[in-house]
C-alpha cells in the first residue's frame, strides 16, 4: 500500500506541457510530452517509507499508461475517476490581475456589454445603477457606485457626465468606473466630495475634463470625467464607502471566482502595505482556494524606511506569498491615457491633434531609482506599460538597474514596438500581453484610437516568440472577466468583438502556445516552474478539467470550452463542496484601492 494514490484520472485527453529537458522553443511536436493516459495524484499517503515524498499536499506521483497507474497505483482508497473524453490540463496561472478587484467585480453594478454584462447605453447603465443602490450591499453604501462601462460601446458613443449620473441620484455621491479602471464619471455630488470645481488645477498625471475652456486661473467647470491620478481619489472614497462585510469577502470571493475559471495560482498586481496585511490576515482566517502572489506599489515599498517592508519570499505561507513591486507607468490605450510617441488616431475631445497621452510618471530617476532599488533588495519588479513611450522609459531603467535575481516582466506591453520585443530579449524581460485587448477593443483601436497599421501590432505574442522569449498572457480582472478560456481564446484567433476581423493574424499564435502562456510560462514568470505550470511528477496536482481540449478543437471553437471543475493541490476547489465552504471571516479589511489596466 505504500504508493496507493487517492485518485486516479484517466478517459480524456490529458495535455501536461510538459517539456523535453534544454527545450524552449515552442512546438507543435510530441517532444514536449503533451498528453498522457492516467495521472495519479498522492495527497495524504500516510504509510511505509515512500510516504515521505507522496504526502507532500497534492502532489502527482505518476504520468504514463492507464493500465500502469491502476497496476502500480490503485489501492482500496483510491478514487479512480474516469474524465469520459474530457480534457485534463495543468491548473492555469495568472500570470497579472487584481485578486481583490474581481471580488469587487462580483459586489458592485456591472455595467459591462456584451458578452459579459448587458449595458448598452447611458439609459440602461443608469438602471444598474439604480438597480444597485437598492440591493442589500447597495442600500449600506455610502457612494452608489458601478464598474465596467466602455464609452466604445456605448450606444451614445461617449462617457456618462455629471448630468447623467445626477439622473441616478442627487443624494447620493454617484461614480461609475470605465473598463480600464483608469477612468470614471461622478455626479456633482461627487465632485463636491471630492472638492473639484473650475478653480481646481488637474494633478500632475491626470485631467479632469471639463464642460468648456476657461480664461486662467479658472481651468473649467468639470464635467464628471476624471482620468487617472484625478479619477483614483474617488475610487478610493467611493469603494471605501462599502459596507465593511462586503468589504471583509472580496479576497475570499476573488479567489472562488477565479477558481471558477480553472486558475489555481492569481495574483494581487500592484496593492499596498496596508492591503497586503489585510491578505495575509484574511488567508490566515480563511484558506483560499488558490494560491495568491502580491506585489506593492512600487513607491510605497521603495520609500520605506525598512530593508523589507514587503516580505518577499519564494514560499507560501496560509497560500499567499509576496513577490515584489509593481510600477503603474501610464494609462490604458482604450481609454487614451496610455503615453505612446506617436499621437492617437483620434485625440479625445479637447486635446490637440498630437496628442500622445501621458506620464504617470515625468521623472525618469524617480523610476530608475524604484527599478533599482527593487533589483538590490532581490524583489521581483512588475511594471505597467501600455504605450511604447512608457516602455522606454521602463527599458532606460531596467537596463541602467542590471540584471536582477526574479525576472522583470513588462505588464500589458500593448503598443510595443518590434525593437522593443528585441530589448525583452536582450535585456531578459518577460513580456506579459493582455491579449483580450484584441477582443473587446480591437475594434475601438483600428477607428479610433490607434488606425488598422498599430492596431495590427497590439499584443506582439508572435514577435516574442520568434525572438525566443517566453511571453505570458493574462486577464488583469477587474478590467475583464478572469476568463481563462476567453485568454485561450484570444490569443489563437485575434477575432475582434464588434465587426468581427482577425487583428493582426501574423501574430496570433497556436493552441499550445496559448495554453503554455498560462500555465508553463506563467510558472516561469513567478520562479515556480519546478512545483507548477504543467503535469508532471513531483509537481503540485494544480489540475484543470475542460469540456473540450483546446489543442484539437477548431481555433474558432476554444471559446465555447467550458471549466468543468478545478482542482488544487489534489483537491476539487470549483465546483465547491458544501462543507468546504468556510464560515469564517477575516478580522480586518482591505481599503480596496486597485488600479488596473
Amino acid at each position: 500500500m505504500a504508493q496507493q494514490a487517492d485518485l486516479i484520472l484517466h478517459g480524456g485527453e490529458i495535455v501536461t506541457v510538459a517539456e523535453s529537458t534544454g527545450s524552449t522553443a515552442s512546438s507543435e511536436s510530441d517532444a514536449r510530452r503533451p498528453e498522457a493516459e492516467a495521472v495519479a495524484v498522492a495527497v495524504a499517503v500516510a504509510v511505509a517509507v515512500a510516504v515521505a515524498v507522496a504526502v507532500k499536499d497534492g502532489t502527482i506521483v505518476f504520468v504514463g499508461p492507464r493500465q500502469e497507474a491502476l497496476d502500480q497505483w490503485r489501492g482500496p482508497h483510491t478514487v479512480v475517476r474516469d474524465l469520459e473524453g474530457r480534457a485534463l490540463l495543468p491548473g492555469f496561472v495568472d500570470a497579472h490581475g487584481h485578486l481583490g478587484g474581481i471580488g469587487l467585480q462580483a459586489t458592485i453594478a456591472n455595467l459591462l456589454a456584451a458578452p459579459d454584462g448587458d449595458v448598452t447605453g447611458l439609459d440602461s447603465l443608469k438602471d444598474k445603477l439604480r438597480d444597485w443602490a437598492g440591493s442589500t450591499v447597495g442600500a449600506d453604501s455610502e457612494w452608489i457606485v458601478g464598474f465596467g462601462y466602455d464609452d466604445a460601446m456605448l450606444a451614445e458613443g461617449r462617457h456618462p457626465t455629471r448630468d447623467d449620473l445626477d439622473e441616478v441620484s442627487t443624494d447620493r455621491p454617484v461614480l461609475a468606473i470605465h473598463q480600464s479602471f483608469h477612468l470614471g464619471a461622478v455626479n456633482s455630488l461627487g465632485l463636491e466630495r471630492l472638492g473639484y470645481s473650475a478653480a481646481t488645477p488637474d494633478p500632475e498625471g491626470g485631467v479632469i475634463r471639463r464642460r468648456e475652456l476657461a480664461v486662467p486661473p479658472a481651468h473649467g467647470e468639470p464635467d464628471g470625467v476624471l482620468e487617472e491620478k484625478a479619477f483614483t481619489p474617488a475610487s478610493d472614497l467611493a469603494l471605501a464607502g462599502l459596507p465593511e462585510r462586503a468589504q471583509l469577502m472580496l479576497f475570499i470571493t476573488g479567489a472562488a471566482t477565479a477558481a471558477s475559471f480553472g486558475f489555481t495560482t492569481v495574483q494581487e498586481g500592484g496593492t499596498t502595505l496596508a492591503n497586503l496585511k489585510a491578505l495575509r490576515d484574511t488567508a490566515a482566517a480563511v484558506p483560499f482556494a488558490v494560491d495568491v502572489v502580491a506585489y506593492v506599489k512600487a513607491g510605497e515599498a521603495t520609500s520605506s524606511a525598512l530593508d523589507d517592508p514587503i516580505g518577499v519570499s519564494d514560499e507560501y505561507v496560509d497560500g499567499v506569498r509576496a513577490a515584489g513591486v509593481k510600477l503603474v507607468l501610464d494609462g490604458s490605450p482604450q481609454g487614451r491615457t496610455a503615453w505612446l510617441t506617436a499621437p492617437y488616431l483620434t485625440p479625445p475631445a479637447g486635446q490637440p491633434e498630437d496628442y500622445c497621452g501621458y506620464p504617470a510618471e515625468r521623472d525618469d530617476a524617480v523610476v530608475a531609482k524604484q527599478v533599482s532599488t527593487a533589483v538590490e533588495r532581490g524583489w521581483q519588479v512588475l511594471a505597467h506599460v501600455n504605450g511604447d513611450a512608457a516602455i522606454d522609459q521602463f527599458l532606460r531603467a531596467v537596463e541602467a538597474a542590471g540584471p536582477g535575481r526574479r525576472p522583470t516582466v513588462a505588464i500589458h506591453a500593448q503598443t510595443a514596438r518590434e525593437d522593443q520585443v528585441e530589448a525583452f530579449a536582450r535585456l531578459g524581460i518577460v513580456p506579459s500581453f493582455f491579449s483580450m485587448h484584441t477582443y473587446y477593443w480591437g475594434d475601438w483601436y483600428r477607428g479610433t484610437v490607434l488606425g488598422e497599421e498599430r492596431a495590427a501590432a497590439i499584443s506582439p505574442a508572435r514577435w516574442a516568440l520568434d525572438r525566443g522569449l517566453r511571453y505570458t498572457s493574462h486577464h488583469d480582472a477587474p478590467v475583464a472577466l478572469p476568463d481563462s478560456i476567453a485568454v485561450l481564446s484570444s490569443q489563437v484567433t485575434r477575432r475582434t468583438r464588434t465587426d468581427g476581423v482577425v487583428l493582426g493574424p501574423e501574430q496570433r499564435v497556436s493552441a499550445l502556445e496559448a495554453v503554455r502562456a498560462i500555465t508553463l510560462d506563467a510558472a516561469h514568470q513567478y520562479g515556480e516552474q519546478d512545483r507548477k505550470g504543467s503535469i508532471e511528477v513531483g509537481k503540485l496536482a494544480d489540475l484543470v478539467i475542460l469540456s473540450a481540449n483546446p489543442l484539437t478543437v477548431d481555433p474558432e471553437a476554444i471559446r465555447d470550452i467550458e471549466v468543468v471543475e478545478t482542482i488544487k493541490a489534489g483537491t476539487t476547489v470549483h465546483p465547491p463542496a458544501p462543507a468546504a465552504r468556510a464560515s469564517a471571516t477575516p478580522a480586518t479589511a482591505p481599503t480596496p484601492q486597485w488600479g488596473c489596466c
